[in-house]
């Protein structure tokens, strides 16, 4: 979904009043490198997922300051007339490296790294945070839920749960965390996500018996189609959900149950269907699932999982915790110097660096961060350690978008990069409970 109004005011106000200021101190011109990164991940979570960049390439391109935000800037004394006219020109012309969309990050990754003048750079971090905490923080959730799935799919289902915007927005994330579809047409049209849903609760009960119901379904969409059966009572449900498909010449798709203690419910529902000869019938689980109710259900009779609450509000954890802070910036003499913060609690490593994971065996050992004056350098450093590279080109120097990154395909190849990303990882990282992150991180200076 191409952003078509500007994003430019999507972004807190010091950033403005920064750069306001900087002009004035002749900073604003200074070359800097900032860089997107968590310094710890939120409890029970053992690696993130990146998830949101192809949002961001968007958002960036759309970042400009038209005649209607000048004006409200204006008006509002934000800023004064140096820096309007600078907001008025203004167009990211830097260059943007970043862990690819469905990569696995930990703590210290340097998930993305925004280079260009502090002005044109330090503008974009609220919009940038905005982007990547959520969708990574939904895109973890979603991950963690297909783990616990085994396979079996999962739906979204989310979208009365949040802001209207952000449905779409975690329907997408959410793919790239495994999920196979979502209850969200509008994410349907725009990313073209599988779209699912069949009735609630509300359209038996407007009809004057389930009988009808579901006769009415069926004749709208075929007895392959999913039916309510807990209305009313699940037993006398079931029965006249097969009895509605079989009037029609077929055999129900699916039945769905949506309350009660769904892992008793499953293997009664199963063995009712079993016999009624309905065996090819599937059982579809939803109502305030999680992870760890996922898990639950694992040796009950499911053939998939609808989310909602919990999902779109990154199962407890709505930020990824992710941070933008500049690391390096050209000193009086011209020669770049690694910057960083000292404050108790939020320290952060300072330069420019490059990410690599290593690899043994087929699983991954460790995330290897190297600080590095340049990124051909820090590469080199992460071949002579044998590590996997893993940041890539988004944005080229000079403004241009890296296409591959967003549009047709990019979705697909982001779900499929996940998923092998997740499989590299050591058994431990994909339990549930407290620990420490899957893969450790280091340090190295070159």
């Amino acid at each position: 979904m191409r952003v078509t109004s500007s994003t430019a005011l999507l972004t807190d106000m010091y950033e403005l009043t920064m750069i306001d200021a900087a002009l004035r101190s002749s900073a604003a011109s200074r070359q800097s490198v900032f860089e997107v990164f968590a310094r710890r991940l939120p409890p029970r979570r053992r690696y993130g997922v990146v998830a949101g960049t192809a949002r961001i390439l968007d958002a960036v391109e759309a970042f400009r300051f038209t005649g209607a935000e000048i004006d409200y800037l204006a008006g509002a004394g934000i800023v004064g007339e140096q820096t309007l006219d600078f907001l008025r020109e203004y167009t990211f012309r830097g260059s943007i490296l970043g862990y690819p969309e469905g990569e696995c990050f930990f703590p210290g990754s340097p998930v993305l790294t925004v280079r260009g003048t502090f002005a044109e750079a330090v503008i974009l971090e609220t919009v940038v945070l905005s982007i990547l905490n959520h969708d990574s923080a939904v895109a973890s959730a979603a991950s963690r839920m297909t783990t616990a799935a085994h396979g079996r799919p999962c739906l979204e289902m989310g979208a009365r749960r949040t802001h209207e915007a952000s449905a779409v927005a975690a329907a997408r994330a959410a793919v790239v965390g495994g999920f196979a579809g979502s209850s969200v047409l509008e994410a349907g049209r725009s990313y073209g996500i599988r779209t699912i849903g069949t009735a609630a609760h509300s359209f038996t009960l407007v009809h004057d018996d389930e009988e009808a119901a579901f006769a009415a379904q069926v004749e709208a969409f075929g007895p392959g189609t999913t039916l309510l059966v807990d209305t009313y009572d699940v037993t006398r449900g079931v029965e006249r959900a097969v009895a509605a498909a079989r009037a029609a010449g077929g055999e129900l798709g699916a039945v769905r149950l949506d309350s009660g203690d769904l892992v008793a419910q499953a293997f009664t529902v199963r063995e009712q269907l079993d016999s009624l000869g309905a065996t090819s019938t599937k059982i579809t689980v939803t109502s305030d699932l999680d992870e760890y109710a996922i898990a639950a259900l694992n040796a009950a009779p499911v053939d998939a999982y609808g989310v909602g609450t919990r999902l779109v509000t990154g199962s407890g954890h709505p930020t990824a915790e992710l941070v933008y802070k500049l690391v390096a910036r050209e000193g009086a003499d011209g020669r770049m110097r690694e910057v960083a913060k000292t404050s108790a609690s939020k320290e952060s490593v300072g330069g420019l660096k490059v990410g690599g994971r290593v690899v043994e065996d087929g699983r991954a050992v460790e995330e290897l961060v190297v600080s590095c004056g340049t990124v051909a350098a820090g590469r080199a450093e992460l071949d002579r350690a044998g590590a996997r590279h893993l940041q890539v080109e988004l944005v080229r120097e000079g403004g241009q978008i890296v296409e591959e990154h967003r549009g047709d395909g990019a979705l697909e190849r982001a779900q499929e990069r996940h998923l092998a990303a997740r499989d590299e990882l050591p058994y431990a990282a994909w339990r549930l409970s407290e620990g420490e992150p899957g893969v450790p991180t280091r340090h190295e200076a070159v």
